[in-house]
């Protein structure tokens, strides 16, 4: 399409204007091609015809959808025009201050503090691409940094601009954004440093001008070093063309180096008293300007600043000093006052105050010093003159020397500050940060502004090749052919400054003459270069200037005063004395040979514009402008090595004022920074660029339905473009993209927009129409309404007349009565018919009723006998029952007690053998005895008086022996006594045992506990006889051993002894009668055996009784008698069919309660079963007991007898009955078996009687289906009764009865269908009942079996050794797998082992093995999380564990308020000894620190996925609003190839919630991290949202709120709306809100104040001002509104930060929750590999 057909109706152009360079105007008619005019109306109204070229006609304004672009090459009319509207309408009304305009970024100074340069702000253009967040000098820096990892090749950043642009201000944030994200790990501080080497630099080197209150007077290139991990090691500065005359002289308005009025406003410190300094307006070089103050700087609390930063540096108290005196001596030497002596002449007072204190500071001589500053030396070849010198010469002189002080103290704080920013290591690469100046032109121009305009040429000239580098890569990467551009060269230029006989070399010449001048080297330049080089002027008017044609503009330089600038020469005997000063810094600045101070590898040399210490010889001497040359030489070698980055800093303004934008100032350092330029080249080519995917998203809407049924996008696109636009020569196929030429993409926008429009007037059209056909129709309804009722009654009005009346009265009449005689005649009719058939129903109703009501009455009387026999018939099942209980109960008692019995008599048998065996023995002494008397009897008559005391003792002895077994016998007696009370109680317990077993069980108890008291007792007294009876037969063989001495003398004694035997004879024969009683307790033995046969007997009968009644109670005889035929037969009678109904009712009535009573009989037969069995075991639990205190009455009894045959020698015979007992033992246990076999018969049999009641199951089945006939024969009769009943009732009657017909058929098969699910559920119980018979039978058979022993009993403890510490730390923690362990086992396992460990440790009260143990269990708890710090399922697995383990240091810590909710066996396991209450904080510190980083996991995982996910994603169709990107998004550092989306996040937070509940972890701390991501995730996407303004739309909000929802959603189905996790997406959701809503009137603004509760005035405002339109339609936030709004937000107190904290983390707090889980149930699973723990 022609350019020349955009310029249309309603399109808008540029046109030239004086004041605000272009303004906007409309176009009121069509141009055509040879038109001399344009019809055009300005802003204002006003309408101009105005006159054009038709070969350059204005430049046409974008579209309103394009203006406030991020990038200037988005636009899609490249022009001067376009890029400063843009510029404005972002600076003025979006408060954006940076803008890119392809590699460039445009800053413009907004002369206020903004709130976007925060560590918050870094982060969030950390890592991100430099297309997808707003331009902001971050993002250039980040994409340096970027490359600089990615290709491992240096970066360069080069920041230029006017002086007050800003350039100092963006070169302190680009250091400042490096040091942040790459924070060294060393200990060095090195960030600190570099940054701490601005404020010394601006100290010294810059100052206020009239432009800028901070201008930095000197040029600095700083290389920032970095290693292999890309970390800063250092960094190296190099200055460039520092303003020397300053120093001596300042304009109106301006100040000298903030330095020295830093040190004037300190001068009353102690500390600088000997500097002997004043105020400011007491030193010539510091009140030249006549401005020493600048408003709101303090210097003194910036001297401060100073001191502190060369402390960082490295630069202690002695260094700074010095640095100090050499500047006071510089302001002392500024007041020297030097008089005139004549015309000739000069002098120096020698009382001078501040000459002698500038050579006490230097440690000078003042005389010499007085004297050659008015006198200069002329060596030639034959003498040396001294020359006096004028006073102007001589001011020239001192000021000359101070210039050249001062100079060479900037190169040595210059030189300093890189040896305190040296790096002993490598250097990797390194980030170069240019902040130099831009190009100047003032009124007056010297030889400052010519070095800075040519080193602006030569960086001019490095920007337009490597602009066309890049175009030229972007267009072979596309495979677009490649076309050479015409664009400006400056390399004319260039030569002309620095080529051979160019202005610096002839400057250089000139100054080499000994009587050179300024006048003489200009005429050199006209000579050489007027009307031959056309970029050289002469000016008309002046003779002592020249003219240069720079790139950016013509520039016009007076000569006077280069040639002395070029020179910058000091007298050689100033210099010398300078040399021999004590002052060592001073002497140091002018050796011939210094030495370098500065050991800094070969990677990085230390390189300043002008070497530090050089010869004054004239030979050796290098100018200024050499010096300039080959340092920008060395800069640009520097510049092309690396990649470089421009920033282009811009003044609004000169007034300084905050957001104001003069138009022709920014115009104006535009077309003199080189944006102007990079525009015009690129809108030479193809600027505006669109990939293919963003082509179809955006113009799809002009594609036809044929083109988007193709599958190929790239197919589409390029179809698409040639029918839209004929001329191919201006749109270019890429391999990625599709390149256009200016203005097309503004076409399309026009078609894009047309087309809009036409579909919205199509839809109004629609929509109008019908709301004005819905209007028309309403009206048309209601005339016709209308007319009607008015025709309605003209017709009434004119048909009315008398005879009408007349006639119409009669007929009514008429009418009246024959109506009246066909209804009375109906009536009657219908009367009779009706009388009639109430007569026949009520009779019929009447003998159904009474039917009904005499079977009733003998259903009722069968229900009586039938219930009555049932309960009879459960009374009686329920007797044999519990007489069965009883026979079963007392049967195994007494197999118990047999039991018991047959121990008893093996015991006695023991106790007859060792009684028989110490009864030979005493024989056997009796008889040694016998030989020993026999021997004796000689000494019988010796021994008769020891004798006879012998034989008084042994009577006595044989009496209490008697009365011993008297007492013996007493006591056996009462004991056969109390048995048999015994047995008696135990029969009557057995007839009462469920009401008195209890108490009976305690009594037993309590007299057990009496006879065992009375048998220790006894026991004790019976071993202190026998003691004595010991001790007196050791008597007795002392005494035996003195008889065989004496046996002469005791023969007496023989006799007595024989008699004592005798005597002893006599009491043996006392044992037959002890064999008596064993004999009756072996009768009474006998009678209780025959008992238990008896009671045996009995029970089998009474067996089989209850099974005759289980098989009687399952006759179904009785049930079939009802269901009898009677009923049925009378069905029909009088041919009435409703008895039929009845009766069937009647027979499903008796069927139900059948089924009902036999449900019944069914539920409580398994009842009685299921309490018969726990009776049961109840009995056999009870009965274990008793058994048990028999069998200790039993060892009571056994004792007893035991101490009587041994005092009464029982003689051995008795073996044969305790055999004959042991037989009868054996008899008992196979009784026992027997009847075991018998209780299995049993159980067979009611095998047997279920079965019978299977049969009779399906007899009821048969039943049924007899049932089933009888309906079907039911329903034939109805059929029969339905015929003849159609002659005998009318048709509403018979329709009437045929409806209950059919509902009593319907109702009567919906009851046979419950019948026949009633059986079903039979079935089902016969099958339970069968299961329960089989769970008896095994409980009977366990029951006979003997009772097992008991389990092992644990009590919560894991026994372990101290050399297994180790082991078990390995296994348990570091060596341990969270998914191995979280499937199938209580969460906090691992806890619970280690506290298991404490338990144990704690019960064996060793303090050293628990405080050895903790110590490993936290050191091994830290290691593993160490480890894995980035395992999100390790540290949520060991969070969860240390959590566990916390809780069960608490729970168990027996400290109340910890054991509220533990169980009695829980208190029963808590910690005896020790008080773990410092490991509980150890472990709760730990457990904070775990849970931190695990959230710092989460987040690391989470974070990429969120601005791509919620902001960048787009699910909702049709709202998508891509716009035309510039070059920054086509050019972005990383193509991002995984998109991730909204289902991402959710799927993200569902494997984190999945895995915390997996490991356990309690729900209030997985509530806290779900809150702590969602404030991440909220902070994060508005944190973008801020800093896009792309992403600032009324869809984007849409899109956000959905997403938002999608969260909302997502926490109800986690069940976590408690978690106050959606409260932490407030200010998001608001944010989108805002986005959403109207922004027009003052309700609007009203509006968004009350409900933005959650953002701060600077957020509001914010996204108001980046509010951007996606279409024409929607319209943009006018600054008046986001005034409005400001205004009424002044009053809210809140935070100034733009940017939420990301970093912020909520408090954590960990509830207590005690542990459900009992500590001696926990199994240690063999996966654990902790085989050598012991369970205690």
């Amino acid at each position: 399409m022609a350019l020349a057909e955009l310029y249309t109706q309603y399109n808008r152009v540029w046109i030239p204007d004086k004041e605000e360079v272009w303004q906007s105007a409309e176009i009121t008619k069509n141009y055509k091609a040879g038109d001399r005019f344009l019809h055009v109306q300005l802003e204002d109204g006003t309408e101009l015809n105005y006159p054009v070229d038709p070969a350059a006609l204005p430049p046409l304004r974008n579209p309103d959808i394009l203006v406030g672009e991020n990038d200037l090459t988005a636009l899609s009319y490249l022009h001067e025009p376009a890029v400063l509207h843009n510029l404005k309408v972002r600076f003025v009304e979006s408060r954006l201050i940076y803008t890119y305009s392809g590699i460039i970024l445009v800053a413009i100074n907004p002369y206020k503090q903004l709130p976007i340069y925060g560590d918050a702000i870094i982060h969030a253009y950390s890592g991100q691409n430099m297309g997808d967040m707003d331009p902001h000098i971050f993002a250039v820096a980040e994409e340096a940094y970027k490359q600089m990892a990615r290709n491992n090749k240096n970066q360069s950043i080069i920041v230029s601009g006017e002086s007050g642009a800003g350039k100092t201000v963006s070169a302190r944030y680009t250091m400042r954004y490096f040091a942040t994200v790459s924070k060294s790990s060393s200990n060095a501080h090195v960030e600190d440093k570099v940054l701490a080497s601005n404020p010394i630099t601006e100290a010294v080197g810059n100052a206020k001008t009239t432009r800028n209150d901070n201008s930095s007077r000197f040029g600095k290139y700083t290389e920032i070093s970095f290693d292999q991990s890309y970390q800063i090691i250092g960094a190296n500065m190099r200055t460039y063309l520092l303003e020397k005359s300053r120093v001596v002289f300042q304009s109106e308005n301006e100040r000298n180096y903030h330095i020295f009025y830093q040190l004037c406003a300190s001068a009353t410190q102690p500390e600088y008293r000997p500097l002997k300094l004043g105020s400011a307006e007491e030193f010539n070089y510091t009140r030249m300007g006549g401005s020493t103050v600048i408003e709101g700087v303090d210097d003194r609390a910036n001297m401060v600043e100073t001191q502190k930063t060369f402390a960082l540096l490295g630069l202690k108290g002695d260094f700074q000093m010095d640095v100090f005196k050499m500047l006071a001596a510089i302001l002392h030497l500024g007041n020297v006052e030097i008089r005139a002596v004549g015309d000739e002449r000069s002098s120096i007072s020698m009382k001078d105050k501040h000459l002698n204190i500038f050579c006490e500071l230097l440690d000078l001589n003042s005389d010499k010093m007085a004297q050659w500053l008015c006198h200069r030396k002329i060596i030639t070849t034959s003498e040396t003159v001294i020359k006096p010198m004028t006073r102007p010469q001589a001011v020239n002189a001192r000021d000359a020397l101070a210039k050249k002080i001062y100079s060479h103290l900037f190169d040595f704080i210059v030189e300093r500050i890189n040896q305190a920013l040296q790096f002993p290591g490598k250097q990797h690469t390194f980030i170069g940060v240019l902040d130099i100046y831009g190009f100047e032109t003032f009124d007056v121009n010297s030889f400052e502004q010519f070095c800075i305009n040519y080193a602006n040429e030569k960086l001019q000239q490095q920007f337009n090749l490597h602009v066309f580098k890049l175009e030229q890569e972007e267009y072979m990467k596309e495979d677009i052919p490649w076309t050479l551009i015409d664009f400006y060269d400056n390399q004319r230029v260039i030569d002309l400054i620095e080529a051979k006989m160019g202005i610096l070399e002839l400057l250089d010449e000139e100054c080499l003459l000994p009587h050179g001048t300024d006048e003489n080297w200009l005429q050199k330049l006209y000579n050489n270069f007027v009307n031959k080089n056309a970029l050289f002027e002469k000016p008309r008017m002046s003779n002592a200037s020249f003219i240069i044609q720079h790139f950016a503009d013509k520039v016009e330089y007076k000569c006077e005063g280069f040639l002395e600038k070029n020179r910058d020469t000091v007298h050689e005997v100033l210099i010398e004395i300078l040399k021999d000063s004590k002052f060592h810094l001073c002497a140091s600045f002018f050796q011939d040979s210094p030495v370098s101070i500065s050991p800094f590898s070969s990677t990085i040399s230390i390189k300043s514009a002008r070497p530090v210490f050089k010869s004054p010889n004239k030979q050796l001497r290098m100018t200024v402008g050499s010096k300039f040359r080959n340092s920008l030489s060395l800069l640009m070698v520097t510049l092309n090595a690396t990649t470089p980055h421009y920033v282009r800093c811009i003044k609004p303004n000169d007034e300084k004022l905050p957001f104001e934008f003069d138009s022709k100032r920014v115009a104006q350092q535009l077309r003199a920074c080189g944006v102007l330029e990079t525009i015009r080249i690129s809108a030479q080519s193809y600027p505006s660029r669109w990939t293919y995917i963003e082509f179809f998203s955006r113009y799809s809407i002009l594609m036809t339905q044929q083109e988007l049924s193709m599958n190929d996008k790239k197919q589409i696109c390029k179809i698409v473009l040639q029918r839209l636009i004929q001329d191919h020569n201006q749109y270019q196929f890429g391999r990625t993209k599709i390149f256009f030429r200016a203005g097309q993409v503004a076409y399309l926008e026009k078609l894009r927009s047309d087309k809009l429009r036409h579909a919205c007037i199509v839809i109004q059209k629609s929509v109008r129409g019908w709301l004005q056909r819905k209007k028309f129709l309403c009206i048309k309804q209601a005339a016709l309404i209308i007319q009607q009722y008015f025709r309605g009654q003209r017709t009434v009005r004119q048909a009315i007349t008398a005879r009408a009346l007349k006639e119409t009265w009669a007929a009514i009449v008429i009418q009246k009565y024959c109506r009246g005689y066909l209804v009375r005649r109906l009536w009657e009719l219908m009367h009779v018919a009706a009388v009639i058939i109430q007569a026949y129903t009520r009779g019929f109703l009447a003998r159904k009723k009474y039917r009904k009501m005499l079977k009733e009455h003998k259903a009722v009387i069968l229900q009586k006998y039938a219930r009555a026999w049932l309960a009879r018939r459960r009374f009686q099942n329920i007797r044999r029952f519990v007489l069965n209980i009883q026979l079963s109960y007392r049967v195994q008692q007494l197999q118990k007690k047999m039991e018991e019995k047959s121990k008893e008599n093996h015991g006695l048998l023991e106790r007859l053998t060792s009684l028989a065996s110490i009864h030979m023995n005493d024989m056997d002494t009796i008889q040694k005895l016998e030989l020993d008397l026999e021997k004796l009897t000689a000494q019988k008559r010796t021994c008769e008086e020891k004798g006879k005391k012998d034989k008084e003792d042994s009577e006595q002895k044989i009496l209490k022996l008697e009365n011993q077994n008297k007492e013996l016998q007493e006591q056996k007696k009462t004991l056969e006594i109390k048995l048999q009370e015994k047995i008696e109680e135990m029969k009557e317990k057995m007839d009462d045992l469920t009401k008195q077993l209890f108490s009976d069980v305690q009594k037993e108890e309590n007299q057990r506990m009496i006879l065992e008291k009375n048998f220790q007792n006894q026991k004790q007294d019976y071993e202190k006889e026998i003691e004595l009876l010991k001790a007196e037969i050791k008597i007795l063989k002392e005494e035996k051993s003195q008889l065989q001495n004496q046996i002469q003398q005791e023969i007496v004694i023989q006799d007595g002894l024989k008699i004592e035997v005798g005597q002893l004879a006599k009491q043996a024969q006392k044992i037959p009668e002890l064999q008596k009683e064993i004999e009756l307790l072996q009768t009474q033995k006998l009678d209780v055996e025959k008992q238990a046969q008896s009671q045996k007997r009995e029970l089998r009968e009474k067996m089989s009784e209850v099974t005759k009644q289980l098989l009687e109670s399952y006759d179904f005889e009785d049930v079939r008698s009802r269901l009898s035929t009677e009923d049925l037969e009378h069905l029909n009678e009088d041919g009435e069919l409703w008895f039929a109904y009845e009766g069937l009712k009647k027979a499903t009535r008796v069927m139900e309660s059948h089924f009902q009573s036999q449900k019944e009989i069914y539920e409580k037969e398994i009842e009685g079963l299921n309490f018969k069995v726990e009776h049961l075991s109840q009995d056999i639990n009870h009965l274990q007991k008793l058994f048990r205190e028999e069998n200790d009455i039993n060892d009571g009894i056994r004792l007893e007898v035991s101490r009587l045959t041994s005092e009464n020698l029982v003689i051995p015979d008795l073996k044969q009955q305790v055999s004959e007992l042991q037989n009868q033992k054996l008899d008992l246990e196979n009784r026992l078996q027997e009847q075991a076999i018998k209780l299995k018969e049993v159980s067979h049999r009611l095998h047997y009687e279920l079965e019978g009641e299977r049969t009779q199951r399906r007899n009821n089945e048969a039943q049924n289906e007899v049932n089933i006939e009888e309906k079907e024969r039911l329903k034939v009769k109805t059929q029969e009764i339905e015929g003849m009943s159609n002659g005998l009732m009318q048709d509403e009657t018979q329709d009437e009865v045929q409806s209950k017909i059919k509902q009593e058929t319907t109702r009567l098969t919906v009851e046979n269908m419950d019948l026949e699910e009633k059986l079903d559920m039979k079935d089902r119980i016969i099958k339970k009942l069968e299961d329960q018979i089989k769970t008896l039978t095994k409980s009977i058979e366990k029951a006979e079996a003997h009772v097992p022993t008991s389990s092992k009993e644990y009590i919560g403890m894991m026994e372990y050794k101290k050399e297994d510490e180790e082991r078990i730390i390995q296994n348990l923690i570091l060596d341990l797998k969270p998914r191995g362990v979280v499937v199938n086992m209580i969460p906090g396992l691992p806890a619970h082992i280690l506290f298991m460990c404490v338990r144990y440790a704690d019960y064996v009260n060793d303090a050293d093995m628990l405080k050895s143990f903790m110590s490993v269990t936290i050191d091994g708890i830290k290691q593993v999380v160490k480890e894995h710090s980035e395992d999100f399922e390790m540290l949520s697995f060991w969070l969860s564990n240390t959590y566990y383990f916390l809780n069960c240091l608490k729970q168990y810590s027996g400290e109340e308020e910890f054991m509220k909710c533990n169980t009695p066996r829980q208190n029963k396991n808590c910690l005896k000894h020790f008080d773990l209450s410092e490991y509980r904080q150890i472990l709760s510190d730990l457990a904070i620190r775990i849970y931190y980083q695990f959230i710092v996991v989460m987040e690391n995982s989470i974070q990429p996925m969120i601005v791509p996910g919620m902001l960048e994603y787009e699910s909702l169709q049709g709202i998508s609003g891509l716009k035309p990107t510039g070059f920054r998004k086509r050019s972005s550092s990383i193509d991002d190839t995984d998109t991730y989306t909204m289902t991402s996040i959710l799927q993200q937070l569902s494997y984190f919630y999945s895995t915390m509940c997996q490991n356990g972890l309690d729900s209030e701390l997985l509530k806290q991290a779900v809150k702590q991501l969602f404030f991440l995730i909220g902070a994060i996407t508005l944190n973008s949202l801020f800093l896009r303004k792309d992403m600032c739309s009324c869809r984007k909000g849409m899109q956000i709120r959905c997403n938002i929802s999608y969260l909302e959603e997502w926490l109800k189905d986690k069940n976590l709306q408690s978690s106050n996790a959606k409260e932490t997406l407030e200010p998001l959701s608001q944010a989108a809100w805002l986005l959403q809503v109207k922004k027009i009137t003052d309700d609007d603004a009203k509006e968004i104040c009350e409900h933005c509760t959650s953002l701060s005035t600077v957020q509001i405002v914010k996204i108001l001002n980046s509010y951007t339109p996606i279409d024409d339609f929607e319209k943009r936030v006018t600054p008046s509104f986001v005034r409005k709004v400001q205004a009424m937000l002044n009053n809210r107190e809140d935070a100034p930060q733009l940017m939420l904290d990301t970093k912020y983390l909520f408090q954590v707090t960990f509830p207590f929750t005690p542990s459900p889980h009992a500590l001696e149930l926990i199994q240690v699973p063999s996966s654990f590999r902790l085989g050598f723990l012991t369970r205690v």
